[in-house]
Formats: structure tokens, sequence, C-alpha cells
């Protein structure tokens, strides 16, 4: 049977799609289902461990020491996991300005049609349905950062030159040509420790890596784990990764090996900033340092890819998922996927990305305050916001591991 028939739609199999829809919402214990199984072994302490790891970096600025030593740090974790296949690619990376001023990244969010993205027309400063607005921007003053350690960590400024980015491969045991690409971004900015954007993210990837790198785990498909570079600096790594790798999909090499250094790509998902959903900003400008009760993973697709309705069913496959063996939090679809490196994917196969809220109507509007800014420091945050993350990981989990027809015991 060719690919075309065997993944209808979305790169589903017609027997993961059909184990999909039939889900109970009264769970199996994880002895009968090896998808509650792997939910199962997702761990708070774990997750923020692995967090906390990475703020040893300081916020990882693409093009520095912490940086380079931050991609050493993961390709070291994946290795220990028993991800034996970790690969590195490179690219050169030349700096072009970007906008930072707020006004400068308000027209960034302009839509196809001329609409500010999930404004309403009211811009910064003013309400809409959306709430209060507030001006975003990244802070690029090491004075405004008040603690000392984090001052010092960040003080090294970026140069051009060869970048890196590292990633391993869970190879499938029936369709080890196939896979899925499970992916964050590593790197950050804002003279702080990139808790949030993107050591959550970071971390989910690397916990999923962990657990389904197991011995015990098999996976009828491939999944590739990534870790993006140069995110912050316009998806450059994604890009370059999509440059360097997409003609060789599929490719048995050497022929008759049964090896696929790049397996067919069926479906990209994305992370990106899981961990603050605290509401809109009030009308003084003030965020509440709560997260709030009505809190939920966003799982996003973008509406104007080409392949929207191909991302948008990958989308509910993951919301469904999350209804299933969420422990905490509900997922939520939106059809604004910006600005991370899922839009280096979307219009060549079904692209999502998950994250706390939409990054149009409610980051890009202020209503995340650590956004590139002093405040994303591991103090900052509390261990609801992490159990958000945590829940983001237990959707892809879920989801990864059916697409994928994973198993679990010897």
């Amino acid at each position: 049977m060719d690919i075309k028939n065997r993944f209808i739609i979305i790169g589903l199999s017609a027997a993961t799609l059909i184990s999909i829809g039939s889900i109970s919402s009264a769970q199996q214990d994880s002895e009968n289902d090896p998808v509650a199984d792997l939910v199962g072994r997702l761990e708070l302490e774990n997750y923020k461990s692995t967090i906390k790891d990475l703020t040893q970096f300081g916020d990882r600025r693409q093009g520095t020491s912490r940086n380079h030593n931050a991609v050493d740090w993961i390709a070291e974790q994946l290795e220990s996991y028993g991800c034996s296949n970790v690969e590195r690619i490179s690219y050169d990376f030349t700096t072009t300005p970007r906008p930072t001023t707020p006004q400068a990244e308000e027209a960034e969010l302009i839509t196809s049609t001329g609409g500010l993205v999930g404004r309403n027309g009211s811009g910064f400063g003013g309400s809409s349905i959306f709430g209060y607005r507030i001006p975003t921007g990244v802070n690029r003053d090491l004075e405004a950062q008040p603690d000392l350690r984090i001052r010092q960590l960040n003080a090294e400024e970026p140069v051009d030159g060869e970048r890196q980015e590292v990633y391993c491969t869970k190879i499938g045991t029936t369709y080890p040509d196939e896979a899925y690409i499970v992916s964050a971004h590593m790197d950050g900015h804002g003279v702080n420790e990139a808790v949030n954007d993107n050591a959550s993210g970071t971390a989910l990837v690397m916990e999923l890596a962990r657990i389904l790198n197991s011995p015990d785990v098999k996976t009828e498909r491939s999944i590739r784990f990534a870790l993006w570079n140069n995110e912050e600096t316009g998806l450059n790594g994604s890009r370059a990764y999509v440059e360097q790798r997409q003609d060789l999909q599929g490719i048995e090499s050497p022929p008759g090996s049964g090896l696929y250094p790049e397996p067919r790509w069926l479906g990209m998902i994305q992370h990106d900033m899981m961990l603050w959903d605290h509401g809109a900003p009030r009308a003084d400008g003030t965020v509440s340092r709560e997260q709030r009760p009505e809190a939920d993973v966003n799982i996003e697709f973008q509406s104007d890819s080409d392949l929207a309705n191909e991302s948008m069913r990958l989308a509910f496959v993951f919301k469904t998922a999350a209804d299933t063996y969420n422990t905490d939090y509900p997922a939520t679809v939106g059809p604004h996927m910006t600005r991370t490196d899922s839009a280096s994917f979307m219009d060549i196969i079904p692209s999502i990305s998950l994250r706390e809220n939409e990054r149009g109507a409610q980051t890009g509007g202020g209503w995340n305050p650590t956004w590139h800014t002093p405040l994303d420091v591991w103090t900052t945050f509390t261990d609801k916001d992490f159990r958000l993350g945590l829940n983001a990981a237990q959707t892809t989990m879920a989801a990864i591991a059916q697409l994928t027809e994973a198993a679990t015991g010897e």
C-alpha cells in the first residue's frame, strides 16, 4: 500500500484514526493501556528539574558561549537517555536588524487582510473583546536585570558565524522510514534564564525523548526529537534543517541497510512557552500573579497555511488525546500559529504548535510580562505554571504514542 493511501488526510494510519475516535472517557489502567502507562511516567519534579538545569546557561542567546554550552549539554543528556543516534546540523548565521520596538512588533502581527491579529482593531493600550493590551518588546539592557548572577551569565554579546543544533530519533520497528517531528527551540534572549521561552518547551521535548527511548518502549513509526537554535532571530535553525534535510526524506542509506537518515515527515509538533496563562492585563497594565482557573493548553495551527485543513485535523487529534489523558488542564484549538518554528514546516507537512495561549491574540498583546523580559526567571513561576507545562507534555505524549502505535513492556 502506498504512503498516500496508508496515511490518509494528515499522515495518520486508518487504524490509528479509528482507535483515536473510539477512546473512552473512562481510562483503562496503565497495565492494559500503553498510552496511559507512558503519560503516567511524566512527573512534575522531573520536568521542573530539566528546566532548572537549563537555567545554568542564562538566556542561551544564540551566538554566545552560553548557547554553545547549552547545545552540548542537551546532546549529552539525550545520549544519557539512550538516544544513541544524537546528531547535529551546522549552518551559518549573519545578523540582520529585527524590529524591537512595540510599534514594530505590532506591525508584524498585521494579518494578510490588513487587520490586527487578536486586537479587534483597538491596538495597544486599549481594550477589546480580548481585554486590555499593553506594549511588548525585547530587553537588551543588562542593568534591567536586578539579579547580579543572571546579569553576569548573560553579559557576553553574540557574534555571527557557525551555529549548531541537535536532534535524535526513536526508530520505528515497522515503519522506520516515517516519522513525526517533536520539537522546541532551545535559544532565548532578554537577559534572563529563558524559563518560559523556551526552557519549558525544551524540557518537555527532552522528557518525552527520555521516556520514549526507554528500553521497554517500542513505536511502529519513528519520532524525531529536535531542539532548534536561532528561533529568536527568525526561525533560522528550523529553516536550515528544512533546507538541508527536506530532499533526503525516505531515502534508504546505504541502500538495502534498512536505515533512513531522514525519515519521511508525517507531521511536525512544536512546543513554545508552556507555562504562562494568567489572563489579560488589567486597566493599569498589571497582570495577575496567579494563573487563572480557566488556564488551558492551547494547540495552534495556521489558518492561512497551505495545509491548514490537515494541520487543523492534527490539532484536534491532540485535543482528543488531551481530553482523555490530561490530569489537570484541558486543551483548546486555535487558528493563529505565529512566529515559531512550526512555521518553517507548515506549507510542507501538517504542523501545529503547543503553548499556553495564542501568540497573536494574547502573548503578542502583552498578556505575558515574562516574554523577552528580565522576569523570565525561575523564581517568577509557581507549581501551577509548571503543571500547565506538564499537561502540555501529557497532551503530546498521549497523541504521539497513539500516532506511532507505541507499546510498552518487554
